[in-house]
């Protein structure tokens, strides 16, 4: 629990940005906040290339755990479920 005399300070962060399109206070042309995209065009080419493999390593573990899904789904219905 709180003590009753602290206060909240504001710190300036932003948790979840309400700047949306059609709300009566939105701000066109409002900057984002710090570093939010400007970060993904600081990469060099090496780091691109790592973050290019990790995402192509993860989709292609996911896509690998469908088709032992897959494949061992026809093996249960081939050996078991329209066993003779």
């Amino acid at each position: 629990m709180k003590k009753e005399d602290e206060e909240l300070k504001d710190d300036g962060r932003v948790i979840a940005d309400m700047n949306v399109d059609g709300m009566p206070w939105y701000v066109p042309n409002k900057p984002n906040a710090e570093g939010e995209a400007e970060d993904l065009k600081k990469l060099s080419k090496k780091e691109t290339l790592f973050l290019i493999l990790g995402v192509a390593g993860a989709a292609l573990l996911v896509a690998a755990i469908f088709g032992l899904g897959y494949f061992f789904f026809i093996l249960f219905a081939d050996k078991v479920w329209f066993h003779n």
